[in-house]
């Protein structure tokens, strides 16, 4: 395996599958079965799953939340997420550690560097939900803050498409795929890959995004052996 030690980040919204909000099982046991698969083969393994599914604070905010309020109901909804993450899979045979960015001692450990790491040299697959724990910050700075603190090699990005493009390719036919692109492109071209804080935290620590599509079998096991799958975003 080209990477050793990942930190993978999914959408809230890749659980819905087909459905039009929540949480779909079998794309849930899905998306289990390809972090197995790389779990198994000795990859130390970080998971930050993102609420859209459920509630996002800034949909939230401009339908009259408050964005603090609204910020904080989205971090307990990448609770709820990463909950049944975790269910599916120790389900499927694997040692699960559930951490969080908020307080939420029943159900999870509070998240930190050394816990994260800890968790991860005793074999566990590290899940940390909560986000940040703070408003105002979106699952993607929440992931790129724990890949830092993990020391990944890499940031996986999950998403629905296969790459970063010129423009939007759901929406523009003529877009042109990036097999690889550096921080500062991305950034001229103003091209979304995350958020801002969240880049900038790639960019000044050295840390790889690969962007790729987590909807197709076996792309997983393709980006962490280092195929030409995605798009490497790098300095």
């Amino acid at each position: 395996m080209k990477y050793k030690r990942i930190l993978l980040k999914l959408s809230g919204e890749a659980l819905m599958g087909g459905k039009s909000y929540g949480i779909d099982p079998q794309t849930l046991s899905r998306y289990a079965e390809e972090i197995v698969t790389v779990v198994k083969q000795g990859v130390e393994t970080g998971i930050v799953i993102g609420g859209g599914n459920i509630f996002r604070g800034l949909q939230g905010a401009a339908e009259g939340f408050d964005r603090v309020q609204g910020d904080y109901m989205g971090m307990l909804a990448t609770v709820i997420n990463a909950m049944a993450l975790q269910s599916e899979l120790e389900k499927q045979g694997l040692k699960v550690k559930l951490l969080s960015g908020l307080s939420i001692d029943r159900i999870a450990d509070s998240a930190s560097s050394r816990k994260i790491t800890e968790a991860l040299d005793a074999g566990f697959v590290v899940i940390v939900a909560g986000g940040t724990g703070n408003p105002f910050f979106t699952t993607d700075t929440a992931a790129a803050l724990r890949a830092v603190e993990m020391h990944a090699d890499v940031l996986l990005k999950g998403t629905r498409v296969d790459g970063i493009y010129t423009a939007d390719p759901e929406k523009d036919p003529t877009a042109v795929k990036f097999d690889t692109i550096t921080f500062d492109e991305a950034y001229e071209r103003k091209l979304k890959v995350m958020d801002m804080t969240a880049f900038t935290l790639c960019r000044e620590n050295d840390l790889p995004i690969l962007v790729f599509d987590m909807n197709q079998k076996g792309n997983l096991e393709k980006a962490v052996s280092g195929e030409n799958i995605g798009t490497v975003v790098h300095n």
